[in-house]
This record gives structure tokens, C-alpha cells and sequence, in this order.
């Protein structure tokens, strides 16, 4: 099982260089995977968590292409109505080959009204959008892979019925976002998705959290190994550790991140 990062690419103490440092650090950690997260207008909804400034995705990854070597690179997760489908799978494709094969496509229906507002785009078919948008890239990339599939994986988030309806059809790994491990287990139990790589929370504490909510990840270091555990048992590809809580003014303390990311680092290669 591969282990990634969910790196804030977004917020008042994110700027180039930061980005450059989370790189390199989720890379000579041994990290596999590096994900940053979407939004296209910063309306006040979006602002409350994910403030300006906030770097593109597809922007940010063809350049953190080209200063790292081993790390694959993607989104967690893509807003998929707001770009055009035809765009979206040339903008795909061609980092997909500019870094060598190592893009990951993360979906999502997004939830942001006043952000689609901004951008035109109707909320209330986001779902309806995401599914015909999915389509449309199936069938662009078609062509250009011979009909052999997609020539990068594409996750689909959310734990809906309508989203796991979605991995099914159109997903080559279901990929939820922050939650229990009860509650995963269960989904898993209950439908055939055609892969496992979720994004679970990192905060580490230190005594252990008894909570029957609990997200996974969260924990002390005992608890957040069981965890990885527990996940690489469900058959998980690769797991994401999220170490951002919400607080904007945590991007203006990188280390504290870096340091837990080490710890945890550490203690997993040790475990495998």
C-alpha cells in the first residue's frame, strides 16, 4: 500500500517557494503521492477554509512536475463541473505525459453554491454534470489509448449513493474524503468498486482518542498505524493523509505538519 500527502495549496502562508518545500519534503519522506485540492473562484463560502492565495491545480502540478522525480501527482479532489469536459481531458492527458505517467485525476461534484454562482454553472446539476462529464472524458480518451482505458487513473469522491454509483460506472478507484473507518468498512461490504485510495485526516495526538466517530487518522500514533492498517486489510491502493484541520492560519506553520509527517513516516516504514 502506497501512502500520500494532501498539500495546502491554498491560504496566507502558502506561496511558491512553500509549495516547493512541500514537495520536497512529502518526496524525501518517501511519500508515493502529492494531491492538492480545487477551487476556481474564492467566493466568501470557499474563503471561510481555503483562502486566497490559491494556486490552480493543474498549474501547480505541471510545475511541481518538473522539481520532483518519483512522486506521483493529483487532485483531491477536482471539481469536475467547472471546466469543459474536452478541456479538462487535454489538460489531464498532457500532464499525464509531461510527467511521465505520474498524474492522478481525484472528481468531485463540489459544494461551494456561491462559487458556482460565480462561475455559471448551475448547482443543483453538479451530479448530473459530473456524470456526463466523466462520459464525456471516457469517450475523448478513448481514441488516444486504442480503447485500452483512460491514460490516467481517475478517482471519484464522495460517499453518497450517487457517488459511489459513480466510482462504480466511471471510477477506477472510490476515493471518500475524511472518513470513520466503520463507516468505509461497511461501503466496502456492500458494493464491488473497482479500487480503494482514500484521503483520511492526520492529527496526531497524544493520548488516544476514544470516539466512536472518530475519522480515521486521528489519534495518537498507535491509533493512526492501526488505522493505515486496518485500510491496507479493506485492499487499499493508496492511502492520503490530510494534515490540514481548517484553520487557514496552519499554513503559515508548515513545519508542525512536516514534523508529524515524519513521525508517521517513520514509524510506517518500520511497521512494513
Amino acid at each position: 500500500m502506497q501512502l500520500g500527502v494532501n498539500v495546502p495549496n491554498f491560504g496566507p502562508g502558502t506561496d511558491p517557494g512553500v509549495l516547493r518545500e512541500w514537495a520536497r519534503t512529502t518526496e524525501g519522506l518517501g511519500f508515493d503521492l502529492l494531491m492538492v485540492s480545487d477551487h476556481v473562484a474564492v467566493t466568501p463560502d470557499v474563503a471561510v477554509r481555503y483562502p486566497e492565495p490559491f494556486y490552480e491545480p493543474f498549474t501547480t502540478l505541471s510545475w511541481l512536475a518538473g522539481l520532483t522525480s518519483t512522486l506521483r501527482l493529483g487532485t483531491s479532489v477536482l471539481i469536475l463541473p467547472y471546466r469543459h469536459p474536452l478541456l479538462l481531458a487535454r489538460m489531464a492527458t498532457d500532464l499525464s505525459l509531461l510527467s511521465d505517467g505520474r498524474f492522478v485525476l481525484g472528481v468531485g461534484v463540489g459544494w461551494a453554491r456561491q462559487e458556482f454562482d460565480a462561475l455559471g454553472v448551475p448547482f443543483a446539476a453538479r451530479g448530473r454534470l459530473t456524470d456526463e462529464y466523466l462520459g464525456v472524458l471516457r469517450d475523448a480518451w478513448r481514441p488516444e489509448t486504442g480503447g485500452h482505458g483512460a491514460p490516467t487513473p481517475v478517482w471519484v469522491g464522495g460517499h453518497s449513493a450517487a457517488a459511489i454509483r459513480r466510482a462504480v460506472g466511471y471510477g477506477d478507484a472510490w476515493h471518500p474524503l475524511r472518513l470513520p473507518l466503520p463507516l468505509m468498512r461497511s461501503i466496502l461490504a456492500e458494493h464491488a468498486l473497482p479500487g480503494f485510495s482514500p484521503r483520511i485526516a492526520l492529527r496526531m495526538t497524544e493520548a488516544p482518542v476514544d470516539d466512536p466517530e472518530r475519522p480515521a487518522g486521528v489519534g495518537s500514533i498507535e491509533q493512526i498505524l492501526d488505522d493505515l492498517d486496518q485500510l491496507r486489510l479493506l485492499g487499499a491502493d493508496t492511502v492520503v493523509l490530510d494534515p490540514y484541520h481548517g484553520d487557514p492560519e496552519e499554513t503559515r506553520r508548515p513545519h508542525a505538519a512536516w514534523q508529524v509527517l515524519t513521525t508517521v513516516a517513520t514509524h510506517w516504514r518500520n511497521r512494513s
